[in-house]
């Protein structure tokens, strides 16, 4: 039986606004964030959904709040729902990154597998994590419509598993701030077969939100 699930990023921080990364770098959300997490909370106030589950970080968990007042719902959180660690490049700017560490900002670039950024995490191991989490809340709410409020990273994984676009392809499509992003999961194993793509940057509600993500 599948599992709806309306995957949707925190809203805009100064870190985002000034194309900062953060990572897992608890950055809270600034006035336009709190207005997007609003916006969006009100355009999906008419979905029943079971359960609400956020990453620990409070960009996250704020926005994850603005839709749970409105259906009577406590936000779960789950730590393996944050973005990914960058290591050493968090808190810069790319332009910075790619100055201080050019050797470190090619393996960046070039969507290195299994680089962490020395005190950070791979692509490998983001997926990983981001999959045993979807496939843990498929398993608790099965046949059941739940939302998710995450991060660009988080939101990278599960697009590229439900459409079989590889890890190391560049990203060419955007992620936005408090957009509604539907997926169903069948959940048949972890090779990805049973995670399909449904609705993807639903932003009817928002006024505007960045073509390019910084996570």
């Amino acid at each position: 039986m599948s599992t709806r699930i309306c995957l949707i990023r925190h809203g805009e921080t100064d870190w985002n606004a000034t194309r900062r990364i953060q990572g897992q770098t608890d950055i809270p959300l600034n006035e336009t964030g709190h207005a997007q997490a609003q916006a969006m909370a009100a355009n999906s106030a008419h979905y029943d959904f079971s359960a609400i589950y956020s990453s620990d970080l409070s960009r996250a968990f704020d926005t994850a709040q603005a839709v749970a007042a409105r259906g009577g719902l406590e936000v779960i959180k789950l730590a393996q729902l944050r973005e990914r660690h960058f290591g050493i490049f968090q808190g810069l700017t790319a332009d910075e990154a790619a100055q201080r560490y050019p050797e470190a900002y090619a393996h960046y670039k070039g969507r290195d597998l299994n680089y962490g950024f020395e005190t950070g995490e791979s692509l490998l191991g983001l997926a990983q994590r981001v999959t045993e989490a979807v496939e843990w809340m498929v398993r608790q709410h099965s046949g059941q419509t739940i939302a998710v409020v995450c991060h660009a990273g988080v939101l990278d994984i599960v697009y590229r598993k439900a459409t079989g676009r590889a890890l190391h392809a560049p990203r060419d499509f955007a992620i936005p701030n408090c957009a509604l992003n539907w997926f169903r999961c069948d959940l048949p194993g972890g090779d990805g077969q049973g995670w399909h793509l449904e609705v993807w940057d639903g932003q009817t509600h928002l006024s505007r939100a960045p073509m390019e993500s910084v996570e």
